[in-house]
């Protein structure tokens, strides 16, 4: 049988122009390497909980026709992402508050806290060089060494003072591509860098280990970067809201991408865009195929922004 549109990948972006193909009336056949639909977002059943096969992913969106989108198919509950900082066994609050800012210096009020952070950031003269001046620049010395420096320098494998602050053609009539930009092309201009996640997983015989969704090591020596408790996601009750009497964890560790390796997340640095463009340039000769997603765009998307990109391309695409 020949189709309309063979989509190479069942993530969101490929996930989402298939629907809108089908939609249009046009045939569609979605291929994947896993055994299981949804990309990164697919969760699995253990225990009677949903666990984030492939790591944590919390939906967000200011995009009203994202929103509108997503909940023509399923319901969402109203979780608030409010994670914990571990420095060396001290808990911070995150995203930054007055907890946070309390905890780092005894202020009380939010003209304390501005007043530390001001003083602080004076360190940084002219425009900051590095990533590591940026973000001093912006919450101070004390905030970045304890909250930032630790887990980012763990997450990109990368030091935060380096000089750089970037961030099947029978089958079917036209291709949708969202996997790797280049090993489409074999490769043949050199591999692009990636970063890589491993998962370590682990049934607990107890109802509760961290008391939170998710807990940020931002300490350079811990060799995760955070741990999962997936059960927090849905507030630990089960379908029925019934208590759940196991828990599952999952630690997180960031290393560097290797062929046979999961890619994550693009390395968004000056050797790595120029080398991007090119393959860029080879994908934009190619008669009848659409690079698209974080992996065939190499670009970071938020769950949210690829669904929008997805579905702009749909509608330039379809009648």
């Amino acid at each position: 049988m020949n189709y309309n549109y063979l989509i190479v990948g069942s993530g969101l972006y490929g996930a989402t122009i298939a629907q809108q193909a089908k939609k249009a009336g046009k045939s569609v056949l979605v291929i994947d390497k896993r055994p299981n639909v949804g990309g990164n977002i697919y969760t699995e059943k253990v225990e009677g909980i949903n666990v984030h096969k492939y790591g944590a992913h919390i939906f967000h969106t200011n995009n009203k026709e994202v929103w509108d989108y997503v909940t023509s198919f399923v319901d969402f509950n109203r979780f608030t992402n409010s994670p914990v900082a571990n420095y060396k066994g001290e808990l911070y609050s995150m995203p930054f508050n007055m907890y946070t800012f309390n905890k780092m210096w005894g202020v009380v009020t939010p003209e304390e806290a501005a007043a530390k952070i001001e003083e602080q950031k004076k360190e940084i003269t002219g425009e900051p060089k590095n990533l590591e001046e940026q973000a001093i620049s912006l919450v101070g010395r004390d905030i970045y060494e304890k909250l930032v420096k630790g887990y980012t320098e763990k997450q990109w494998g990368r030091d935060c003072n380096l000089e750089n602050k970037e961030e099947l053609d029978k089958l079917a009539e036209k291709v949708i591509y969202t996997g790797p930009i280049d090993a489409y092309f074999d490769y043949k201009l050199g591999t692009l860098e990636y970063r890589s996640v491993r998962f370590e997983n682990e049934i607990l015989d107890k109802p509760n280990f961290q008391g939170n969704a998710a807990v940020n090591y931002t300490d350079r020596e811990t060799p995760w970067t955070r741990i999962i408790e997936h059960k927090w996601f849905e507030f630990g009750k089960d379908e029925n809201g019934n208590d759940l009497p196991k828990t599952v964890i999952s630690r997180e560790y960031s290393s560097e991408w290797k062929l046979g390796d999961e890619p994550y997340y693009p390395v968004n640095d000056a050797k790595n865009s120029a080398l991007y463009e090119q393959y860029k340039a080879l994908a934009e000769a190619e008669d009848n195929v659409i690079f698209g997603g974080r992996l065939g765009e190499y670009k970071y998307y938020d769950m949210d922004k690829t669904i929008e990109v997805a579905l702009a391309a749909a509608k330039k695409e379809l009648p």
